[in-house]
Parts: C-alpha cells; sequence; structure tokens
C-alpha cells in the first residue's frame, strides 16, 4: 500500500487564502477577455488542418458529428471546470483542482501531462503555423527557402522537381519565441494581441460560412455516413467515433481560462463564463464550418494539409484564400500565444507547490510575470516545432489532455459528495450524471484511438512522472517543507 502522504491534499481554504494574499500576479482579466482567452486558445489547428483528414480517413461528412461527439465531452467537462473554478479560483486548472479532491501524487502526474500534452500541442500548432506563413508570404513575392521552413530530416520536392533535406524549421521557431516575448511583458498586452488575432480569424471562419454556404453541393452529403471498411474507426458510426478522438485537438484549450485565475478580476463569476462561453461558441463554429467544409468538397478529396483553402479554390474566389491563410495564421498564432500562457502559469503554481524546482516560479520585478517559466516555454517549444516529427507525439497529447479531463470530472463527483455544504458560486446540473456521462464518452474516444502504441507511450508517461515525483517532488512539497496544513 502506498503511503498515506502521497494521497494528502491541499485544503482549499489554504489554496484560496495564497491567492488572495498574493499581490504577485496582476488581476486585469475580465469575462469577455476570458471567453476570447479561450476562443485563442481552442480554434486553431484542429479546424484549419484536422478536419479534412477526420472527414477523409474516418468520418466522412459526418466528421460534423465527430466535432459534436467530441465538442459534448468537453462541454461535460467543462461544466465540471466551471463549478470547480468558482470553488477553487487559483491558477493551475486541472492541477490544482486535483490538488484538492484525489491528493499530491496525482496532482503530480496530472500536472505532469498537462505539461508534456501543452507543449506537444503548441509546438505541433507552431509548426503548422510555419506552413501557412511561409504559404502567405510565397503569394506575395517573399519566398523562404524549404531547407528552413520544415522539421529537421523531411525530405521536400521543390517545384523544378529537386528534393531538399530540411535541417530546421525556423518560422515554426520564430513564432514559438515571438510569443513568448509578449507573454515576458504581461498579460495585459498579451490580452490585447490575443484579442485582435481571435477576431480576424473568427471573421475569416464566420465569411467561410456565410459565403460557402452558397457553393455547396449537397451530393457531396450523399452518404453522409459512408459504410464502414470492415475496419474499426474507418467510416459507419465507429468511424464517427475515431474522427472524434483526431479532432479532440480542436478542444484542447478551454481549461487554459482557469489557468487565469489569479490574473481574472471576479474569478470567481467569471471563469464559468469564460470556459463555458468560448466552448460553446467553437462547438457552434466547428459544426457549421465542418459541415460547410464538406458540403463544397467530397471528403475523399480532403486529405490535404489546407483544407479550406481547398475549398476556397472550389469555390473560385481566389482573393478569398488569401484572406484565408491570414485567419490561418491569426488562429495559429492565438492558440500559441494562450497555451503557452497557460502552460507557463501551471508550471507556475506547481512550483510554488514545491514540485517543481523554486527559480521556475520567479516573477519579474517590472512586469509581475513568471518570465523564466515563459522564456523555457517559448525554447522548448520552438525546438520541438523546428525539429521533431509530431503526428504520433500529437496523438500523445491527444491521449493525455482526454485523460486529464476524465480525471478532472471524476474530481467534481468527488467533491459534489465529499463536500456538499462547500458553497458554489457554479454548480454543475445533473450532477453526478452528467460527469459520469462524460467519463464514458472519453472513455470512448480514447478507445477509438487509431494507434495502440499510444497507450504504451502513455503508461512510460506516467511512470516517468511518478519517478520524478518519488525522486524530487515529494522532498520538495510545501506541505512537507514549510508546515503547511494537508488533508488526509
Amino acid at each position: 500500500m502506498l503511503p498515506k502522504k502521497y494521497f494528502r491534499r491541499k485544503s482549499i481554504e489554504l489554496m484560496v487564502r495564497q491567492a488572495e494574499s498574493s499581490n504577485n500576479l496582476v488581476r486585469s482579466l475580465n469575462a469577455f477577455q476570458l471567453i476570447l482567452l479561450g476562443i485563442g486558445a481552442i480554434i486553431g489547428a484542429g479546424i484549419f488542418v484536422l478536419t479534412g483528414t477526420a472527414a477523409s480517413q474516418s468520418a466522412g461528412a459526418a466528421v460534423v458529428l465527430s466535432f459534436a461527439l467530441s465538442g459534448l465531452a468537453c462541454a461535460c467537462a467543462g461544466l465540471c471546470y466551471a463549478e470547480l473554478s468558482s470553488m477553487i479560483p487559483v491558477s493551475g486548472s486541472a492541477y490544482t483542482f486535483i490538488y484538492a479532491t484525489l491528493g499530491e501524487l496525482a496532482a503530480a502526474i496530472v500536472s505532469f501531462l498537462m505539461i508534456v500534452g501543452t507543449f506537444s500541442v503548441v509546438a505541433s500548432v507552431s509548426s503548422g503555423w510555419s506552413g501557412y506563413a511561409v504559404s502567405m508570404l510565397s503569394d506575395v513575392g517573399i519566398h523562404i527557402p524549404a531547407i528552413i521552413a520544415n522539421t529537421t530530416g523531411k525530405v521536400v520536392q521543390l517545384p523544378d522537381g529537386r528534393t531538399v533535406t530540411a535541417i530546421f524549421n525556423l518560422p515554426a521557431f520564430f513564432i514559438a519565441i515571438f510569443v513568448a516575448l509578449v507573454l515576458y511583458r504581461g498579460v495585459h498586452g498579451s490580452s490585447i494581441m490575443n484579442t485582435i488575432v481571435v477576431l480576424i480569424k473568427m471573421s475569416v471562419l464566420f465569411f467561410f460560412v456565410v459565403i460557402g454556404i452558397t457553393k455547396v453541393d449537397p451530393s457531396n452529403w450523399v452518404p453522409f455516413i459512408p459504410e464502414n471498411t470492415g475496419t474499426f474507426g474507418q467510416f459507419g458510426w465507429s468511424g464517427i467515433v475515431g474522427g472524434a478522438s483526431m479532432v479532440f485537438l480542436a478542444y484542447s484549450g478551454f481549461d487554459t481560462v482557469a489557468t487565469a485565475a489569479q490574473e481574472a478580476k471576479n474569478p470567481q463569476k467569471d471563469l464559468p463564463i469564460g470556459i463555458l462561453g468560448s466552448l460553446f461558441i467553437c462547438m457552434l463554429t466547428y459544426i457549421l464550418v465542418s459541415g460547410v467544409l464538406t458540403g463544397i468538397v467530397n471528403y475523399k478529396e480532403l486529405n490535404v494539409a489546407q483544407p479550406i483553402a481547398l475549398a476556397v479554390d472550389k469555390m473560385g474566389l481566389p482573393w478569398f484564400a488569401f484572406v484565408v491563410k491570414i485567419g490561418a495564421v491569426a488562429g495559429l498564432t492565438s492558440v500559441v500565444l494562450v497555451m503557452s500562457y497557460g502552460v507557463a502559469r501551471v508550471i507556475y503554481t506547481v512550483t510554488n507547490d514545491g514540485l517543481l524546482p523554486k527559480f521556475l516560479a520567479k516573477l519579474h520585478p517590472v512586469y509581475k510575470t513568471p518570465y523564466i517559466a515563459t522564456v523555457i516555454v517559448g525554447v522548448i517549444v520552438g525546438l520541438m516545432g523546428a525539429t521533431l516529427p509530431l503526428e504520433k507525439i500529437v496523438q500523445l497529447s491527444n491521449f493525455c489532455i482526454i485523460v486529464t479531463f476524465a480525471i478532472v470530472s471524476f474530481a467534481a463527483i468527488y467533491l459534489h459528495y465529499k463536500e456538499p455544504n462547500r458553497p458554489r458560486v457554479f454548480k454543475c446540473p445533473g450532477m453526478p450524471w452528467i460527469p459520469a456521462f462524460g467519463i464514458l464518452l472519453f472513455i470512448q474516444i480514447l478507445a477509438g484511438m487509431p494507434d495502440s502504441m499510444v497507450y504504451v507511450y502513455f503508461a512510460a508517461l506516467v511512470l516517468l512522472a511518478i519517478g520524478f515525483y518519488l525522486i524530487y517532488g515529494q522532498k520538495h512539497s510545501a506541505l512537507e517543507s514549510d508546515g503547511q496544513h494537508g488533508e488526509g
């Protein structure tokens, strides 16, 4: 049996008291800014890149149902995040919620999954940003050599037929470092930048739907659910589930709103609004865009890197193709920005609890940002996006995110029965049935993962997290070293 100390919980009272007494982070975000923060993190590679892959390989035109299934599961988790964030308005998101409910070891594992998963997602998005940015610059006569615009080792065929082997994806590295510098200077400036790019990408998607709906060929929706090929996950009803596991990345990021708890003006009221508002807007956007996309282009033709750009070509509007690229660059920029912000805040919170080295929690004397953690995030994400083929890593990050959402849903149920009388500014409706339904959906989506090796990679990651906690975390835990009051 594991020692009792591994299950010690950090009391909610202690968490809230520490957050309220700390004047380190600046409270400057309102509910509207938190909604934009969530949209900034959510809408990106999922809609601009993954929609075509999921439609062509798994779901067909029924990819709209894949988005709906993933969105429904995330909505169940989002309600849990909203309730927990209104009770525990402390930066750290899932890590903080788990520390207050399931204990220190579970929190350490979840924080590891969050950090690794987010690093992988942001690195993947930065690589996607590079592709759209290079294409957009090429349209205006600025050509970046393929050898420094693709991940290390990728063989690229040039227009003249020659091939080159890429050595480094410089644009991917650039966007990660640029975003780190923006975040370095404070959350207010980052919020302004996020607002601008969110408005750009949402405007582009809005016009894509409005213009595209007039170009839809209903025959492209027939059959709506293609017949299964005999392999699980390749069309049919199982293909909808397989598609949901592919596009789940499209919803990752709504939980980033909870990491802004200590920089929100009224966290107990505004965090639930930010989480649920951004999630609802993005779910509706995904369903509309994917429906129009598969109505313009037959799903069999959508296995391309830029599916929305392909649809625009089919629409016969070359001027709009460039606008779509601007929207994609803006959308991917906001994802890199907000998710880098979120993971830096998670690292800051975990470090303050003693589970990571103390230097990571240092705040800039002027900007009041965790600048060391922010710079480290930028450099690591930049190097990953510039050098690694991330297809397998993205599957692992999806797995980590889904498991995290499921654990948070379980934590909400646990706290509902453990402390039923604790004040809740926002209450998850249908407790415990909605969180339980969400957990079942997450299990179904995990079962639809196309690569079974992801289970092995995930197990290895959990073992690594446990090992780091046993070697470092348990010895340096603030509950252990500072005599803070934990709960058994």
